[in-house]
């Protein structure tokens, strides 16, 4: 038989093309339109009905960029149609290629009803299956010309992120605005080819399959007249019909398909248009669930849920009720799909709170997944919180990305830092908008690495951002798919199915453990220090608010302000976002957030106050109060009192122009460049800084990624750096016990004010940066004289270890990675903590030193500023202040203490007595991270703890109020399952806790 393959898969591509796709609308008529373009920010849908509109012809320009057009389209239909199916056509202008990153519209009813979203890949709205002939059609249309952003030319910088600087230039033309007739018989034939087409694609050339599908692809092909596909296409399918009844081979993988929408909270677009994205696509997916049958779509983040509740209840009635169907499912149990590396270990417990607390009050759903396809890594402390939330798996996508090293398995156990284990899967589809083509579900065949032992893997599938979700084609695709030869099999399935499925049939997969590293977008640890800054002061505020609240509630009938910081948390657990915290949104987002930041900083600030002016109550006598979770300056944890006395520190000028600070603990020399040439501690007899270099400098990097701009730093920004030695001035500190440094370089100025507290073994480095530098990357340097094979961050609820040394691509590829408020390194018995007030990430290398000194040199670098221009142009311009300190001869607990006590500041006043702690734990190594009255108004008090410093603890919890009785909780204040109640003598209470093992309680007052 001669090979005539080619000719056959290039003639399917041009009939496809050019006769059988167009004949799927063989008639059409346009529609009148009308149009009125909002002043400013949306209105609301009854204004947008109510305006009168201005006529406009197709092949207009319209859309200012983020502005709002209602659009309304009249018409029609032609009685000759009668008895047929007829759609209105409406395209805004789309690019097909950029689905959820351009205009987008909702469709509604002349009574406000919404009817579906429009997007590229979805520009019908069905009017009637048949028709009588004659309707009048009466649509409207809010459409919202966000501006493109991430063009076909993309990281380009642009002014189009921000409203204020996005100009008035119409973005869009006006397409396609038809009444026009469906033929659902070429509409199923383009089906059929394509599936066919795709899957024959995948299959190897010397298959029987291959050859089977396409001869009957031919056969197909001429039995259509290409001058009437329309009276030919039931003759084409006719012929198809035996190679789509093929059945599936019984070894065939199986994908659970998961219909699915990925919308970024906020990212190339504002919040408020997120509320808008959710609205059209919420809507699609309520559509698509009437006329699909056996499709199941599952949204995640309570806070998009809450958006469509509180903005569009008219499209919330169609959500509960494809809720109470189980067709539309709530998924993930988080608040946002947050970013898991840099929230601290109190938010990333309260996202689960939250989340999870929505959907079973509105629904009464518990959530035993997390679905997180989208973040940027997992720091390895997840594990135990997804457990203590109800929760025992975990979906995600995004590791597929990573450059270096392709993770070995797709499903698997992750065992966390205390040694929880949860199932997790990462789909091999390796998308999180899988649209069913044939190459997708023959990747996801190939991919898989857990052949042999397991066939069961999820595709996430739908268009996100905004572009509509699952759509009626992909829906047609996977019926064909279901059981066909030569494919996986594909099924509608919800996530709790899949998993139930994957956990049954691979009952000992294998584990990997510790963090779940990204390697990419490293740079997200540092873009928009501002952004940064004020999660961290806002996680630490609340801590503040709720411990002086729930203090001053139980001894002083404080009223406890359990609406207030319900919202502030869900407001600080929104900008969580994995495109808000990492700082890889626009410039509109970022300014925003710091404008929430601050009033947030306020509302916090005064709660704190009003509930110690309760306790303290009137008075002169000078009091602390300390909100860390360990005590200092003899007032305790969680208590308020007259501070001890402290020593002084000692300033010396030096010949050189340096100085040298002491105060008995520690010896800092500081030189004529302002860098601190020795730390010395006299207890041990140590100097911290390794010979002949420099502590305290600063260096500068060129930092122009290949691409992802905000997101990524790549590894050869380190072959060129310009340290920053050169000092305008060296001074003594205006209290006469600290050095002023200032520095400038290019067009910024840094000023910073080293000081040796009294008493305290720490060097405490405050930055001042008036930043205005474009593509550089600013790092703090520490080269320290140990020699540590591996250093630990602090992570959620403990720390993680990671290697100072590059021995295998997986370790090469860690160099740059998040901590929280420390990084700790050490040799036996000595060792050093840098801590930092607001910045997360850093990186550290070690060098043996030559001949003449001997010994390894273990640099710690904090990462301070980058300035790259996409999508933000004006990204982290501006005046920036960051604290750091260096804690020599400090062990991983001083590190913990020393990371809670430049966080949280004692905050001086006066009062007329002292107060005590509400609850107080007498081993440090225990932490405790909330102190709260219970979220059921019950007046009962939480506390949160866990074990910091990776060893086994033993301690007693004493309640500083009369106790009823104590229950151990799960995140969400329930009894805790498989947990022993913890003995209680009175309001003692004991507890016993592995290497960093979380636990709550709940103690009830009398």
């Amino acid at each position: 038989m001669h090979d005539d393959r080619t000719l056959v898969e290039a003639r399917l591509g041009r009939v496809l093309d050019e006769r059988i796709r167009p004949a799927v609308y063989p008639e059409s008529v346009p529609l009148h339109v009308a149009v009125w373009h909002a002043p400013g920010e949306p209105v609301p849908v009854a204004e947008g009905l109510a305006a009168e509109p201005e006529p406009i012809e197709v092949g207009a320009r319209w859309g200012a960029p983020w502005g709002t057009s209602w659009f309304r389209v009249t018409g029609t239909v032609p009685e000759a149609w009668a008895g047929k199916t007829v759609e209105a056509l409406l395209d805004l202008g789309f690019d097909e290629n950029m689905p959820g990153f351009q205009c987008e519209g909702l469709v509604y009813r002349p009574d406000g009803t919404p009817v579906k979203g429009l997007n590229p890949r979805n520009k019908w709205v069905r009017i009637g299956a048949p028709v009588a002939g004659g309707e009048e059609v009466r649509l409207h249309i809010e459409a919202a010309s966000n501006p493109v952003i991430l063009d076909y030319h993309p990281f380009r910088p642009t002014r189009l992120g921000d409203k204020d600087t996005a100009g008035r230039e119409p973005q869009y033309t006006l397409a396609r605005m038809d009444l026009a007739v469906l033929d659902e018989t070429v509409w199923h034939l383009v089906l059929d080819l394509e599936v066919l087409g795709e899957l024959m694609a995948e299959l190897p050339v010397d298959s029987p399959r291959r050859w089977d599908i396409l001869h009957a692809v031919e056969r197909a092909l001429d039995a259509v007249d290409l001058q009437n596909v329309n009276g030919t296409a039931d003759r084409a399918r006719e012929r198809l019909t035996g190679v789509l009844a093929a059945p599936a081979v019984p070894s065939a993988h199986r994908i659970s398909a998961v219909g699915h929408a990925h919308i970024d909270s906020a990212w190339l677009w504002p919040l408020r248009e997120t509320v808008r994205k959710v609205a059209r696509t919420t809507s699609n997916m309520t559509a698509l669930i009437e006329d699909e049958p056996e499709f199941v779509f599952a949204m995640s983040q309570a806070q998009q849920w809450a958006w469509v509740k509180e903005h569009r209840p008219e499209v919330w009635a169609g959500v509960k009720k494809a809720v109470a169907q189980g067709r539309f499912v709530p998924a993930g149990g988080m608040w946002v799909e947050s970013d898991t590396n840099m929230p601290g270990s109190e938010a990333m417990a309260r996202q689960f709170v939250h989340g999870k607390r929505f959907f079973l009050d509105e629904f009464g759903i518990e959530n035993e997944e997390a679905w997180l396809p989208d973040t940027f890594g997992f720091a390895a402390g997840l594990p135990q919180i997804i457990k203590a939330a109800g929760s025992k798996w975990l979906l995600t996508q995004k590791i597929s990305w990573s450059r270096t090293n392709k993770f070995p398995h797709h499903t698997f156990h992750w065992e966390g830092i205390d040694g929880t284990r949860i199932l997790t899967h990462f789909p091999p589809v390796d998308t999180y908008n899988c649209s069913m083509k044939g190459s997708e579900i023959a990747h996801a065949v190939r991919n898989f690495r857990d052949k042999g032992r397991a066939r069961h893997s999820l595709a996430p599938t739908g268009w996100g951002d905004g572009g509509g979700g699952t759509t009626r084609e992909m829906v047609a695709k996977a019926a064909r798919l279901r059981d066909l030869e030569g494919s996986a099999t594909v099924e509608w399935e919800t996530p709790r199915a899949f998993f139930e499925k994957a956990e049954a049939e691979y009952p000992a997969p294998p584990v990997w453990v510790g963090e779940l590293y990204l390697e990419l977008h490293r740079a997200t640890l540092t873009s928009q220090a501002k952004t940064k800054q004020g999660n961290r002061r806002s996680e630490h505020l609340l801590r503040e608010a709720e411990l002086w609240a729930a203090t001053a509630a139980v001894r002083a009938g404080f009223p406890y302000p359990y609406a207030e910081l319900d919202r502030i948390w869900k407001t600080v657990l929104l900008h969580q976002f994995h495109d808000i915290l990492p700082g890889s949104s626009i410039a509109w987002v970022h300014r925003e957030a710091r404008a929430t930041y601050e009033r947030l900083a306020a509302e916090l600030t005064t709660i704190t106050e009003d509930a110690q002016r309760a306790l303290a109550g009137e008075g002169t006598t000078p009091l602390l109060f300390n909100a860390a979770p360990h005590a200092r300056h003899g007032v305790p944890a969680g208590g308020a009192a007259t501070p001890a006395t402290a020593g002084g520190t000692a300033l010396a000028s030096r010949e050189d122009g340096g100085f040298t600070l002491d105060n008995g603990l520690l010896r800092i020399t500081v030189d004529a460049r302002g860098l601190v040439v020795s730390a010395y501690d006299p207890a041990a007899d140590r100097e911290t800084v390794a010979p002949g270099e420099a502590a305290n400098l600063l260096q500068l990097h060129p930092d122009f990624p290949n691409m992802w701009d905000a997101w990524d730093v790549d590894s050869f920004y380190r072959n060129t750096v310009t340290d920053l030695t050169d000092a305008e001035s060296v001074t003594a500190g205006e209290d006469g016990a600290s050095v002023r440094i200032v520095r400038a370089f290019g067009a910024s100025r840094v000023t910073q004010v080293l000081s040796l507290p009294p008493g305290e073994r720490r060097l405490v480095i405050d930055t001042d940066v008036d930043w205005h530098e474009t593509e550089k990357f600013l790092k703090l340097a520490f080269p320290l004289d140990v020699h540590a094979e591996r250093y630990a961050s602090e992570t959620q609820f403990g720390h993680v270890h990671r290697p100072t040394h590059t021995n295998t691509s997986w370790e090469a590829a860690k160099f740059e990675a998040c901590n929280h408020r420390f990084v700790h390194l050490e040799e036996p018995g000595w060792g050093v903590a840098v801590v930092n007030d607001s910045t997360y990430g850093h990186d550290v290398t070690r060098t043996v030193r030559g001949a003449g000194e001997p010994g390894t040199t273990t640099t710690v670098r904090v990462s301070l500023l980058r300035a790259p221009r996409f999508p933000d142009p004006e990204t982290d311009q501006g005046v920036h202040r960051f604290r750091h300190a260096l804690v020599p001869g400090a062990s991983v607990a001083d590190a913990v203490r020393e990371g809670w006590r430049i966080n949280l500041p004692e905050r001086p006043t006066t009062g007329a007595q002292e107060v005590a702690p509400l609850v107080a734990v007498d081993n440090d190594a225990v932490v405790v991270t909330a102190v709260k009255l219970a979220d059921d108004g019950s007046g009962d008090v939480v506390v949160r703890f866990h074990e910091a410093h990776g060893g086994r603890a033993r301690a007693t919890l004493t309640a500083g109020f009369p106790v009823a009785g104590v229950t151990a909780t799960d995140l969400l204040e329930r009894p805790a399952a498989h947990r022993e109640p913890p003995a209680r003598d009175a309001e003692r209470v004991t507890v016993r806790l592995r290497p960093f093992e979380l636990m709550t309680l709940r103690l009830r007052r009398r």
